[in-house]
């Protein structure tokens, strides 16, 4: 007889589900049309530690059945697989190149750009696109961002790993493949299009 997992201890969802995660996805649509610009989502949904509130809402309102996640290590714990399972149906995978979606919470810790899946000749829209906690948005060195969305250019100060703006670099040079990142902080996002240049 197969045991029926429990749920009873997993942590809420959105309040209305539908509603919330509409206004989530037009929240994140405006961020990728407008690189760099802070953007606050995911209101009063809480999920397990040590998922942020926007990481919460970034998974809650893009991940489905259909879509394979990758968890970092600080993601892997007892709660959170099961609490995207539930909420989202997502199959959690173990290899980062096989997911099209990949939370990050340890953004120290962090694999190489690479290691995602950049899509192919093809299907370049079939990439991976990174949910990468990190410390802030705003402290960080700063940085040169170009490209479309982004009238002349912007200066964002993105707290990321020493090597990711060289990795950056050599995804976009990929383009039109590429993986996308969204850099999430408290309920706070800025979306990162390949399509943009960054400078450091």
């Amino acid at each position: 007889m197969t045991s029926i997992p429990d749920y009873a201890h997993l942590k809420s969802g959105f309040a209305d589900p539908v509603l919330d995660s509409q206004g989530v996805f037009r929240t994140i649509m405006s961020a990728i049309a407008y690189p760099g610009r802070i953007v606050t989502i995911g209101g009063s949904v809480r999920g397990p530690s040590p998922l942020s509130t926007a990481t919460t809402a970034f998974c809650l309102t893009l991940a489905d059945g259909e879509t394979p996640i990758w968890l970092d290590a600080g993601a892997r714990n007892a709660e959170i697989p099961a609490y995207l399972r539930f909420h989202c149906g997502a199959p959690i995978v173990d290899d980062p190149g096989g997911a099209q979606f990949a939370i990050v919470v340890d953004a120290a810790a962090a694999p190489r750009l690479h290691l995602f899946d950049a899509g192919e000749d093809e299907y370049p829209d079939r990439s991976a696109t990174v949910c990468l906690q990190v410390a802030s948005l705003t402290d960080g060195a700063e940085t040169r961002w170009s490209g479309p969305g982004i009238e002349h250019a912007i200066f964002p100060r993105v707290t990321v790993p020493d090597w990711f703006w060289s990795d950056w670099i050599a995804n976009a040079a990929a383009y039109p493949k590429g993986i996308d990142v969204v850099f999430t902080c408290g309920d706070a996002a800025i979306a990162l299009p390949r399509t943009v240049k960054v400078e450091a």
